[in-house]
């Protein structure tokens, strides 16, 4: 597999992105209704669900070419994807052989499967993965880690009752129709932040190709993620801090404090990003701001 351009820089990110009349991300620990910080009343979106966003976007854009295949997806059975590795590389000394147990005997040969998984899965590459369920590939720590994204304000979220012309069952043929509910946030705006480690990106062979995907995923991938209960969804703001050093030259937490978004003051039920006011401060010495969106 082709080697990346390596990352010489450490990064860290903030999305802005909105939800009109949509879910977001459902709680299915309470009926699948938007998350909510219960002592706040603010939105979450989980981690977990905005990479879910990426992957499903770098396989749109990107399809099974060598090094853009997506690990963790739909139906896959991730042991057979770890089997992969060791056809690929015969020559590693076994430890343990059976169909449901495979493991490399010396250390080195561990690392080369990683290696390999990193080289094969931009997911993995950029994520990490634990692969060590039965067929066992390591462990790989990621560059790249989101925050749970936070809505700016409290949201208040809306049962709305539906109803459905068709019936399921015979039974209920004579029916005029059915009812059911969803639920939606009328309007939300939501900050995510992010980090991107260059030191642990040299590691995985997270490249500065693979970084421009991910920009361009930040920024696209709610334009191919529409659904009947998520609404209108859009990314509004991408805004990255790029140090001049691998380790970095100020704190993260310092650095996401400079992007502050208040609503504006005549505005009482924010309904649209135009009723938000964003505002970019200095940053420190050694790092850069760029506007990515």
């Amino acid at each position: 597999m082709a080697e990346k351009t390596p990352l010489t820089k450490r990064y860290e990110f903030v999305l802005l992105f909105d939800v009109e009349n949509g879910n977001p991300n459902g709680d299915p620990d309470a009926g699948n209704l938007p998350r909510i910080d219960p002592e706040t009343g603010c939105g979450l979106v989980t981690d977990v669900s905005l990479k879910r966003k990426v992957r499903n976007y770098v396989e749109l854009a990107q399809g099974e070419q060598d090094s853009y295949a997506i690990y963790v997806k739909e139906a896959a059975v991730l042991n057979n994807l770890n089997k992969e590795a060791f056809l690929h590389n015969p020559d590693i000394e076994l430890k343990e052989n059976k169909p449901d147990k495979m493991a490399a005997k010396k250390r080195e040969d561990q690392q080369t499967l990683a290696r390999w998984m990193c080289d094969k899965y931009y997911d993995i590459r950029a994520f990490g993965a634990v692969m060590t369920t039965g067929v066992n590939c390591g462990q790989v720590r990621g560059p790249v880690q989101f925050s749970f994204a936070r809505s700016i304000d409290p949201i208040s979220p809306m049962d709305v009752t539906i109803t459905r012309m068709a019936v399921t069952n015979e039974k209920d043929a004579e029916k005029e129709r059915t009812m059911g509910r969803k639920s939606i946030v009328p309007y939300g705006l939501y900050k995510m932040e992010g980090f991107i480690s260059a030191p642990l990106a040299n590691q995985t062979n997270f490249g500065e190709e693979d970084l421009e995907l991910l920009w361009s995923s930040l920024i696209n991938m709610f334009d191919h993620d529409r659904s009947a209960s998520r609404g209108k969804m859009s990314a509004q703001k991408l805004i990255v801090f790029e140090h001049d050093s691998k380790l970095g030259n100020a704190p993260a937490h310092k650095l996401f404090k400079l992007v502050q978004v208040r609503r504006k003051p005549e505005v009482d039920i924010p309904r649209a990003f135009e009723d938000y006011e964003v505002e970019i401060l200095s940053a420190s010495e050694g790092v850069r701001i760029l506007e990515k969106l």
